[in-house]
């Protein structure tokens, strides 16, 4: 038997899909794209049905293209979005994979910005307000297959050491922490109850892999250097990037999305986000809000509290901020002056300031041995 149906008269006029294929033109993708194709050769993906089965991958939070192309034959108004009839075969999810890669950023974020400046045209951005939150985005990277790098970090740390011109006792030290590293390793996976875990496994190099008790610090993932071991409470840990979204408060539009490596924390990627976000409605007219709109007028930097190791100050010293340098003033002690040996730049960008006494203030001070340790003969700071 034989039916003639047409697509439009099976999907309702007010259907999401149809609502959007009205909303937006997407033809201006040609142009996006066109560096992209060539003039021979077999017939590639329209890149405007390839960004609309993309789209419906994000709105139906599929990340499995063998599943998206699924999804999209088994409906009709998916179908009558990207222009593929009942009887047309929807390109292999391989394809999908492939034109990803293809294309570079730039064209995802032309898209971005085309839908931007669509919600703001409609009112839907006031850009008085924006919320900004990260999140991890898992890799497809397996924890197993980290590859410790120790030898690397000594190198790099042996190097920083020759600088400071103190090679041997810090050098000497390094190898002690790395020799403490191995025998608490080995005496922490002995008795280890884990059948499913190999304790045997090692690299090329000899080097013994145990995924379960990593970090940035020692190891990395071949498959995927921009990966990162973080974890969230409550949860295991995994190999994840770091993304970060701004959201006008108007009508939850995303104003600007970025990402970044997942050992950051949301207060050293914050600049980022903001101008981003900011040259987003720049673009489209739309200045930044009161708070931020006055700390730019005005030369202010924002600052966010600090994590981790950084101390703010200085127990029994003081920071003479019109001589650069820190002053002792423990009752007792010989006032020794720290005076300020340079900045230098560590391995993940951030800048450091060196501080350092004279062993000729510290040698016979009374307080040395508990300040400055048995051996050393100097106080040596660093923020």
């Amino acid at each position: 038997m034989l039916y003639q149906v047409h697509l439009t008269d099976l999907i309702p006029a007010h259907n999401f899909y149809r609502l959007l294929d009205q909303s937006i033109d997407f033809r201006f993708l040609y142009k996006a794209t066109a560096d992209y194709y060539g003039d021979e050769g077999q017939e590639s993906i329209d890149p405007v049905v390839f960004f609309k089965i993309c789209l419906v991958g994000y709105l139906n939070n599929i990340n499995s293209d063998r599943k998206l192309i699924e999804y999209c034959s088994n409906c009709l108004d998916v179908r009558l979005l990207i222009r593929y009839d009942i009887d047309e075969a929807l390109p292999w999810h391989s394809t999908i994979s492939r034109t990803r890669q293809l294309y570079g950023e730039e064209v995802f974020l032309s898209l971005f910005k085309a839908v931007l400046k669509l919600c703001v045209s409609k009112g839907m951005i006031r850009g008085k307000r924006q919320a900004v939150d990260s999140v991890f985005i898992k890799v497809n990277a397996s924890m197993d297959s980290l590859v410790e790098k120790e030898v690397l970090d000594d190198a790099s740390a042996f190097v920083d050491e020759l600088e400071e011109n103190i090679e041997f006792k810090t050098t000497s030290t390094i190898k002690k922490l790395v020799d403490q590293d191995h025998q608490w390793k080995k005496e922490a996976y002995k008795d280890q109850p884990n059948p499913n875990f190999n304790i045997d496994k090692v690299d090329e190099h000899g080097n013994s892999i145990r995924p379960r008790f990593v970090s940035n610090h020692t190891h990395y993932s071949p498959t995927d250097t921009d990966a990162r071991v973080s974890v969230k409470p409550g949860k295991a840990r995994q190999l994840n990037y770091f993304g970060q979204i701004a959201v006008d408060d108007a009508h939850h539009v995303i104003t600007g999305a970025c990402s970044d490596f997942a050992d950051q924390r949301d207060s050293q990627c914050i600049q980022k986000i903001v101008e981003l976000t900011e040259g987003n409605l720049q673009e489209n007219g739309i200045e930044l809000g009161e708070a931020l709109a006055y700390l730019h007028k005005k030369n202010i930097d924002a600052y966010i509290p600090n994590f981790g190791q950084y101390k703010p100050e200085r127990e029994g010293f003081i920071f003479n901020k019109e001589l650069h340098q820190y002053e002792c003033i423990k009752e007792g002690s010989n006032k020794a002056i720290l005076v300020f040996k340079g900045e230098k730049t560590d391995s993940k960008g951030y800048t450091k300031r060196s501080y350092r006494s004279s062993e000729s203030d510290c040698k016979n001070c009374p307080l040395r041995e508990e300040c400055c340790g048995k051996s050393t003969k100097y106080k040596k700071d660093r923020q």
